[in-house]
């Protein structure tokens, strides 16, 4: 999961130009059943494991386009990052799925 996890948290920030604490927040989806470096070979297109918090819009056009689609609480990881603005300002977040906080001085 960590590799999707980065790559989800990166998409956010990136591509939907969500701040550092909303991209972490943001539901996770977490996709099993993929080909592995093991030999094992993905034949069935997999399942997407979704966090409870996505909107039934956006299940209802993943489920339309064929994708099997199940619902898990975790594990979705952990997640603490720091961001350094284009003017200097640092932001700090923190998972809220698990303990810890973000804090400066």
């Amino acid at each position: 999961m960590q590799p999707q996890g980065h790559a989800q948290i990166l998409i956010n920030l990136i591509d939907f130009k969500m701040n550092v604490q909303e991209a972490g927040d943001f539901p996770r989806i977490h996709h099993t059943g993929s080909s592995e470096p093991t030999g094992e070979v993905m034949k069935t297109g997999g399942i997407l494991n979704l966090e409870s918090q996505f909107p039934y819009k956006t299940i209802r056009a993943l489920m339309r386009r064929g994708h099997r689609i199940q619902y898990a609480n975790g594990p979705y990881g952990g997640y603490q990052a720091i961001k350094r603005s284009e003017n200097g300002v640092y932001w700090g977040a923190s998972e809220s799925r698990k303990d810890g906080q973000a804090a400066g001085f």
